[in-house]
C-alpha cells in the first residue's frame, strides 16, 4: 500500500508544479518556496535523509549535485508517483 504524501514533500512537489521551484533546488530554494521553516536544522537534513541511496523507502529526491556546495537536487518522480496523493 503507498505511503501518505508528507506535508513537505508535499509542498515541494506542488512549488515544483506551479513554477515556484526550478529543479535542481537546494535547501536553501525549498525555504524560499515556503516549504521548510528556515530557522530549523531540518532544512539541511530533510533533503539528504530523503535522497536515493539512502536505504529507506523514502527516497523522494535525486541528488544532482554534491559539490560545491550547496548540494542541488531533483524530484524522484518514480517514487512520487507511487504516493498517496489525496
Amino acid at each position: 500500500m503507498p505511503r501518505r504524501e508528507g506535508r513537505i514533500i508535499k509542498c515541494i512537489r506542488e512549488a515544483v508544479q506551479r513554477g515556484r521551484l526550478t529543479e535542481p533546488f537546494s535547501s536553501e530554494d525549498v525555504v524560499a518556496a515556503g516549504c521548510i521553516d528556515g530557522t530549523k536544522g531540518t532544512k539541511y537534513r530533510f533533503l539528504r535523509k530523503h535522497r536515493v541511496g539512502n536505504g529507506t523507502d523514502t527516497e523522494l529526491f535525486v541528488e544532482v549535485r554534491s559539490t560545491p556546495k550547496p548540494a542541488l537536487y531533483r524530484l524522484n518522480y518514480e517514487l512520487c508517483e507511487r504516493h498517496d496523493h489525496p
